[in-house]
C-alpha cells in the first residue's frame, strides 16, 4: 500500500524533534533466532517528543486538518535479534496522533501500511485525518516505521537512486531471451549492492523479528493487549503476532489479506490477474463516463499502443528540470499504481492522455510516488526494505531456477499481457539472497480472541482469496467481504466501517462471511 511522497519527507525532518535516536550496526543475526524461543527482553520506554507544530505547519488545509490532533514523535530500542535479547539494539521510530477531545480511552491502535517498507510513522499522520472519529475518540493512533524502514534506524539503503532510476525505466514486460537476460542482470546488480552493504546482517530485517518488535512496542505503550489495524502487507505483520503472542491479542482488523497460503510463484500469477482484472474495471469505468474515457473506447488497445510509442522514442516530461522520459518501464508503473485506488482513476486516464500526446508529467507522478522518488530525484528506502524484508521472509526451497522464469514468462505474458512477464520476472529477485531466511511461520494462532479479516472483490494487488485463506486459516478469524474496487476497504464505505469500528471499539465479531455492497 503506497503512501504520499510529502509526508514521508516530513516525517524525516521530524527526525532531529526525537530525542535517543541513534544507528546501530545490525550485524549477523543468529540464524537460531527462528527456530528457538529466546528469553524474553524487557521494553524498554518510549522517549516522546513534541513534533506537533512541525507536523501541523505541513498538513494544514489538507482535508481532516481541522481537527485538533496532538502528534508526537517517539523512539526506542530492540533487540538486533532476539536470540541475544540483551545484545545490541537498533532504534525504532513512532509516531501518536491523540485527539485533543478524546474520550473512555481504550488503549492505543498501532497501524501498518503494508509494502513491505511503507512508512508506519507517516501512515500515522494521514490516517488521523481519514480514520472515522468515533475510533480517534477512544484510541491513540500510533503507527512505527518497522526495522529497517524509514526513520528507524538502521534503515535499510543499499540501492542507489541513479539503479532505482534504472530499474523504474527497464522493460517491464520481458518475455525474449535477452530482455529476461536483461531483467535478471539488474536484479542481481541489486542484489549484489545489498549484500555487499550488509552482509548476512541482511537477514534481521524479517518479519518475525518485527512482529516480536511490535509486542515489545506494545508494552512500552502500555497497553496489556494489542489492538492492531493492518493493511496489505501489515496483514502477514499482524498474524505472524497473533501467531507468536495469540494470548495478547486484542483485536486486529486485517484488510486486504496477502495470501498465507500462497507460494512464490502462486502469489505472483495472483498479483498478474489480480492488475489485469483491476485494469478492466478501470477501462470499463472510463468508457462509461459521459464527457467520455480520455483514452478512447478501447483503453487496454490504447495503453498498447502507448507502450509501443515509448518504446520508439521515450516521451519527455513538462515538468520544469525534468530530464528523464518516459520508457514502458514508466509507463506501466504508472498504470499500476493508478489501480490501486478508484480515486486515481481520472490522474491515470488524463496522464495517459497526455503522454500519448507528448508530455508524461503525469505518468511520472504516478510512478514515483508508487516507488518513493521525491522531487529532487532522491527516493526513500521503500525498494531497499521492500526487497530486505521479502527476501529475509522467503523459503529458500521455493526459488524457481532461470530456466522456469522463463517459461513462467512467456506464459504469463500471454495470459496476462498487460502484468504477466513481469510478475514472472520478479520471481527471480530473490535469487541472489545469501543472507539468513527467516521464513514466515504457519499460522492458524490459536488461543488469540476474534481476528477480523477483510476482503474486496474487487482488489486488484491482493485478490478476495487472499482474505479468505486467511480468514480460515487463522483459527478464531471471521471473513467480512466489500463488493467493492480498487486496494483495501477501509476506512471508504459506511457499511465496513461500521462493522471495523464496532469490532476495534466495542469488540463485535460479524457473523463470518458478512458482505457489504459497493
Amino acid at each position: 500500500m503506497r503512501l504520499s511522497r510529502g509526508l514521508v519527507a516530513v516525517v524525516s525532518g521530524l527526525l532531529l524533534a526525537v530525542s535517543g535516536c541513534t544507528s546501530s550496526d545490525p550485524g549477523s543475526p543468529d540464524s537460531s533466532a527462528a527456530s528457538t524461543t529466546p528469553a524474553a527482553p524487557e521494553a524498554e520506554e518510549i522517549a516522546w517528543s513534541d513534533c506537533d507544530e512541525q507536523i501541523q505547519s505541513v498538513i494544514a488545509g489538507t482535508p481532516g486538518s481541522e481537527r485538533d490532533i496532538l502528534f508526537e514523535c517517539g523512539s526506542t530500542q530492540v533487540p538486533i535479534t532476539y536470540a541475544e535479547p540483551q545484545g545490541e539494539k537498533l532504534t525504532i521510530f513512532l509516531v501518536r496522533a491523540r485527539l485533543a477531545t478524546q474520550t473512555d480511552r481504550i488503549g492505543s491502535l498501532v497501524i501498518n501500511p503494508g509494502g513491505p517498507g511503507g512508512s508506519g510513522a507517516d501512515a500515522a499522520i494521514q490516517r488521523a485525518l481519514t480514520m472515522p472519529e468515533n475510533v480517534l475518540n477512544r484510541f491513540d493512533l500510533v503507527g512505527f516505521d518497522p526495522r529497517g524502514v524509514g526513520l528507524s534506524t538502521p534503515a535499510v539503503e543499499c540501492v542507489p537512486d541513479e539503479l532505482k532510476d534504472r530499474v523504474l525505466a527497464a522493460e517491464p514486460r520481458p518475455v525474449s531471451d535477452e530482455q529476461l537476460d536483461d531483467s535478471f542482470a539488474l536484479a542481481q546488480e541489486v542484489v549484489d549492492g545489498c549484500t555487499d552493504e550488509y552482509g548476512d546482517a541482511l537477514g534481521t530485517f524479517n518479519t518475525t523479528d518485527t512482529a516480536r518488535d511490535l509486542d515489545l512496542l506494545r508494552e512500552g505503550l502500555g497497553d496489556e493487549q494489542l489492538t492492531f489495524l493492518g493493511w496489505s502487507y501489515g496483514t502477514t505483520l499482524g498474524s505472524t503476532y497473533a501467531e507468536l503472542f495469540p494470548d495478547r491479542v486484542r483485536a486486529l482488523a486485517l484488510d486486504a489479506a496477502v495470501d498465507p497460503d500462497n507460494d512464490p510463484q502462486a502469489d505472483a500469477e495472483a498479483s498478474a490477474a489480480g492488475l489485469e482484472a483491476g485494469f478492466d474495471a478501470f477501462a470499463a469505468n472510463c468508457t462509461s463516463l459521459v464527457a467520455g474515457c480520455p483514452i478512447g473506447a478501447e483503453p487496454r488497445r490504447f495503453v498498447d499502443e502507448l507502450l509501443a510509442q515509448a518504446a520508439q522514442a521515450p516521451i519527455p516530461s513538462a515538468r520544469a528540470g525534468e530530464t528523464r522520459q518516459a520508457t514502458p518501464g514508466v509507463v506501466l508503473t504508472a498504470v499500476q499504481a493508478g489501480l490501486y485506488n478508484t480515486s486515481a482513476w481520472p490522474q491515470l486516464a488524463q496522464g495517459l492522455a497526455a503522454a500519448r500526446n507528448g508530455d508524461a508529467q503525469g505518468l511520472f507522478s504516478l510512478a514515483d510516488a508508487y516507488n518513493g522518488r521525491l522531487q529532487d530525484g532522491t527516493y526513500s528506502n521503500l525498494i531497499d526494505a521492500n526487497l530486505a524484508v521479502t527476501c529475509a521472509d522467503r523459503d529458500p526451497d521455493t526459488q524457481l531456477a532461470e530456466d522456469e522464469i522463463r517459461a513462467l514468462a512467456a506464459d504469463w505474458g500471454q495470459r496476462y499481457p498487460l502484468f504477466g512477464a513481469g510478475s514472472a520476472a520478479s520471481l527471480y529477485t530473490c535469487s541472489g539472497w545469501e543472507a539468513e531466511r527467516t521464513p514466515l511461520p504457519a499460522r492458524d494462532a490459536a488461543g488469540a480472541a476474534p481476528i477480523l479479516v477483510v476482503g474486496n472483490t474487487g482488489d486488484p494487488v491482493t485478490p478476495l482469496p487472499g482474505a479468505e485463506d486467511m480468514a480460515a486459516d487463522l483459527t478464531s478469524a471471521v471473513l467480512l467481504v466489500w463488493q467493492g474496487l480498487g486496494h483495501t476497504s477501509y476506512p471508504k464505505t459506511g457499511c465496513v466501517n461500521d462493522v471495523v469500528n464496532a469490532y476495534l471499539v466495542d469488540l463485535v465479531v460479524p457473523a463470518d462471511g458478512a458482505t457489504c455492497p459497493l
